[in-house]
């Protein structure tokens, strides 16, 4: 759109033939933007002889982010009776108007970075925050083949070793929810990444002290661990609206699966390169780079955030449910309603399979598929990339489906309904495969739809009791990792006196029991306010 604008001589000569410098006004935008002073010389007067020049100066002012624009140049000319005065009769209302909008346009000028939505920036900080969770988690699950080899462990103390992680683990979940709840997710997670990052530095040395010394590194290292997931839940609960709380919940639990992929990829390279203590000291090194962009970045609500733009806080805080914080946790109510333990028990049928694969599967590999140890650890990212995807891809599902009308309630009964049987159907096809390459795209599948429980069970505690989320999440979590020491111990013990199709047939035994409960008294509703 061009403004228009007259140019008048006063001379007494009348005639004059004004040239056309019309244009266009996003150009000018464009120019305005990479120059502080733009001057316009216009000339007019006679085809022939002498003319008259006028000159247009366009200035501009930096303050901060914003640039306004004073004078609005972008002219067109147009010939009319010259008089020796201006007639009343022009106007330059539509130039005026495009001197407004240019001023708007030049006064939304920012930098990208600080348009994205700090909700988001919270969100991609537990994502690296997890991301770090699993691969200081699965590194033994790679380092544990020469550790073995070099002590001597049989397949009993192997698993004793696997499951110490879950001691620690154990003792913070209830703990770290009522923490969270308290005190804020900020406090909480920033000590868990710097706890366990610590512990796992500490793992060689105390691997060469003794196995009762890695036993207690090890379940320190569930300590810090264990209230990561609490703290994250109560955060999220605060900073993201309900319309985005599958999306940003699977993004954050696809950083565990990206973590194993990583860890898994990068553990049989460091361990050949370097010995198996590289793994430990590199990966537990990079919780300092991340606690020091959290303490920067990062708080527990958007009521604390002074930078928060005001109206992103206002979309939070119109569509967030948990506002207070909580100072007495209601246990006889919580532990009285029927969805919160079919959250517990379904939690724990799907954390046992889940753990048997994230702990053994190297290990599968090594003795019943033959691979290397390096081989061990690559096949190892397939499965988890693939949960990286589908977990994302379930998130996006259940938003869409909501925001289309289904219930949160049949929702959250489909996904997870998927995330209990298509494991279960995938283990029960191992035992009739003996192709190695079958075998990884039958885990890549058991595992695939294992991740469409992020969208069920794992977005549930913020469904029904959100001011709660960090307790609830706590309380069926601390179900879940039971089920990981079971588990992982189990298999141990199951492998020294059965198969791995016995293994398989619990967690399929489990995976249907969960299925049963879930459908039959889960929930997507508020029952806890």
């Amino acid at each position: 759109m061009s403004a228009r604008a007259l140019l008048y001589s006063f001379s007494p000569k009348p005639n004059l033939s004004l040239p056309d410098i019309s244009g266009h006004r996003k150009s000018f935008v464009s120019d305005f933007r990479n120059q502080a002073h733009v001057r316009i010389r216009v000339r007019y007067g006679p085809p022939s002889g002498q003319g008259r020049y006028c000159v247009f100066s366009v200035s501009g002012r930096s303050s901060g982010r914003k640039r306004t624009g004073k004078v609005w140049a972008d002219v067109k000319s147009e010939s009319f009776e010259v008089s020796e005065s201006v007639p009343e009769t022009v106007k330059l209302k539509d130039a005026f108007n495009d001197v407004v909008s240019v001023k708007e346009d030049l006064e939304g000028v920012s930098p990208w970075w600080e348009e994205f939505p700090k909700r988001w920036v919270i969100v991609i900080l537990c994502f690296s925050a997890f991301l770090l969770c699993n691969m200081d988690r699965v590194n033994m699950s790679i380092a544990i083949l020469p550790m073995s080899a070099e002590f001597n462990w049989n397949p009993a103390t192997v698993g004793l070793i696997q499951s110490s992680f879950f001691w620690g683990y154990l003792l913070t979940q209830i703990a770290g929810g009522i923490w969270a709840d308290k005190v804020g997710g900020k406090k909480v997670l920033g000590f868990g990444v710097v706890w366990w990052s610590v512990a796992t530095i500490l793992t060689p040395f105390a691997a060469r002290m003794g196995l009762p010394f890695l036993l207690v590194v090890r379940a320190f290292m569930g300590v810090g661990e264990g209230v990561a997931m609490p703290a994250m839940n109560n955060i999220l609960s605060k900073w993201v609206p309900v319309s985005e709380r599958s999306r940003s919940l699977a993004l954050v639990y696809s950083g565990m699966y990206i973590g194993s992929v990583t860890g898994f990829a990068f553990s049989p390279f460091l361990i050949h390169q370097f010995g198996w203590s590289s793994v430990f000291y590199s990966f537990g090194s990079l919780g300092t780079v991340w606690f020091t962009i959290w303490l920067n970045k990062a708080y527990s609500s958007p009521l604390e955030d002074p930078q928060l733009r005001p109206e992103e806080k206002k979309l939070i805080l119109t569509n967030s449910v948990s506002k207070e914080p909580v100072k007495t946790i209601p246990w006889g109510q919580i532990l009285s309603k029927a969805p919160v333990w079919a959250l517990i028990v379904s939690h724990f049928c799907h954390n046992w399979g889940t753990f048997i694969l994230l702990t053994w599967m190297p290990t599968y590999y090594h003795q019943v598929l033959k691979f290397n140890l390096t081989e061990s650890g690559l096949f190892c990212v397939l499965p988890w990339l693939t949960m990286a995807f589908s977990a994302n891809l379930g998130g996006w599902i259940a938003d869409t489906l909501i925001s289309k009308g289904y219930s949160v309630t049949t929702v959250r009964k489909g996904m997870q309904t998927i995330g209990f049987l298509g494991p279960a159907f995938f283990l029960t096809q191992l035992s009739h495969i003996n192709s190695p390459a079958m075998a990884v795209l039958c885990m890549a599948c058991s595992q695939g739809t294992d991740a469409f429980s992020q969208s069920g069970l794992y977005s549930n505690h913020q469904d029904i009791a959100p001011r709660y989320s960090g307790v609830l999440l706590g309380l069926s979590n601390t179900a879940g990792v039971l089920a990981g020491v079971f588990g992982t111990a189990a298999t141990g013990y199951i492998l020294q006196h059965g198969s791995w199709d016995d293994v398989f047939n619990v967690s399929v035994g489990l995976y249907l029991a969960g299925t049963v409960v879930w459908n039959v008294f889960s929930t997507g509703e508020k029952i806890i306010d």
